[in-house]
């Protein structure tokens, strides 16, 4: 959420960032409306604050003249304070509607893009910020998808997937089962060697969590929601390792904090349909290690770029052909500044494939989170969160796969047998 003094100093700036973002004439009056608000707030504040001043005063008053036998003066003097009152009340419940209708106008803003960010309507006009330097694989014609493989080696099932809970939940086995640990281990280990502290967070959260990190009030159609206990399960595990630190003031000394952990993550992906989608394409349920990091603002944007080179380093070692795409205004999450897409290279589909996301939010969650640090004058600030994907895995054991397919079997890469105990899958 948007700090209430950065749309009123930068209004232009904003409504700049909002029109890269696609938004239309009709709806930046949002941004009027909520300087009206904020406006309206003020004055009722200061004129509550002048009447409560003057109640205390009457009230004072009134002791001082019970005490001299001013019995008539004092009496009409509380007149004078009950009508006070009653004006304060009413006051204080128009300012409890005011902050009401300002928070729901504010969580409709999303945040304001990096300068870098490029102008774009959809997924074709984002910008490609690092190609693949060399040619792309080129498999035979017999060269099958995963989800052919999968059957052919015995590897996942959809069907039985489908059978236990419904479409989109994959029910590894064999070497497939051990094919996801050995890629979990390996990222957890690769982000505990770059100095990320290990979390097992819990799967659900609450409401106040969901807020925190941007999901509410924007993407709660893409939650699977426990109605009876009013929790969600969590999408990605940025949501409740960013949570640890809601509403906590940090010494600057401790920063940068570097987290990592592998949980499950549940997407109801809603309206996904078509071949695009097939296989392990785009599921319901996946495994994802998460890196999260919490920054100073003069800082954050190297730390992106450290976050960019881990997961480019994890993606060499995995012998995966990758390109990093700069994502445009349109194609933007509402909580990102700026945000980086990994796509890795499909060779049996000839399709790139999204396996993560580097994201930068400035002070944007940091802000709803209450998450604060104060230096050595104790003054206090909002920090930087970041997180990406390193890596979510359903995607990248396709692109395994199908890229290392043979006559002989799938090969498994170097970096990767230490972990699975074997060197193909046949």
């Amino acid at each position: 959420m948007l700090q209430l003094g950065f749309i009123r100093d930068n209004k232009e700036a904003l409504i700049k960032g909002l029109k890269i973002r696609n938004f239309k004439d009709s709806e930046l009056v949002l941004v009027d409306k909520i300087i009206s608000l904020d406006d309206n707030r003020k004055s009722l504040q200061t004129d509550l604050d002048s009447k409560k001043a003057e109640t205390n005063k009457l009230s004072k008053a009134i002791g001082d003249l019970f005490k001299s036998g001013k019995q008539a003066e004092a009496q009409e003097m509380k007149g004078n304070v009950s009508s006070l009152k009653e004006e304060i009340k009413s006051g204080e419940d128009k300012l409890s509607e005011i902050m009401k209708d300002l928070e729901t106008n504010l969580l409709a803003i999303p945040n304001v893009p990096h300068l870098s960010v490029p102008a774009g309507t959809k997924e074709e006009d984002n910008e490609v910020y690092r190609a693949w330097p060399k040619d792309l694989p080129v498999l035979p014609e017999s060269a099958k998808p995963h989800w052919e493989l999968a059957t052919k080696y015995n590897l996942f099932d959809l069907q039985l997937g489908a059978k236990i809970t419904g479409a989109g939940f994959p029910l590894y086995r064999g070497k497939g089962a051990k094919l996801q640990r050995a890629l979990i281990n390996f990222f957890l280990d690769e982000a505990d060697a770059a100095g990320y502290e290990e979390i097992i967070p819990p799967l659900l959260v609450n409401e106040a969590s969901a807020r925190g990190t941007g999901q509410l009030p924007d993407k709660e159609g893409q939650m699977y929601h426990v109605t009876e206990d009013d929790l969600y399960l969590i999408p990605t595990a940025e949501v409740p390792i960013t949570n640890i630190y809601r509403d906590v003031i940090l010494e600057e000394s401790k920063l940068p904090i570097k987290l990592t952990g592998y949980t499950p993550c549940f997407r109801r992906e809603a309206g996904s349909y078509g071949a695009h989608v097939r296989g392990l394409n785009r599921v319901h349920q996946f495994d994802k290690i998460e890196i999260v990091r919490i920054e100073h603002p003069d800082k954050s944007y190297a730390a992106m770029e450290e976050m960019i080179a881990h997961i480019s380093l994890l993606l060499d070692k995995l012998e995966l052909p990758y390109r990093i795409l700069r994502l445009c205004g349109g194609d933007l999450g509402f909580t990102s500044a700026l945000t980086y897409d990994f796509e890795i290279y499909s060779a049996a589909q000839k399709r790139w494939l999204e396996v993560s996301s580097v994201s930068n939010f400035e002070t944007f969650q940091s802000n709803r989170l209450k998450l604060r640090y104060k230096d050595e004058d104790n003054k206090k600030s909002l920090a930087h969160t970041l997180n990406g994907s390193a890596l979510a895995l359903a995607r990248i054991v396709a692109g395994l796969l199908e890229n290392n397919q043979t006559e002989a079997g799938i090969v498994i890469p170097k970096a990767l047998q230490p972990y699975t105990k074997f060197e193909i899958i046949n």
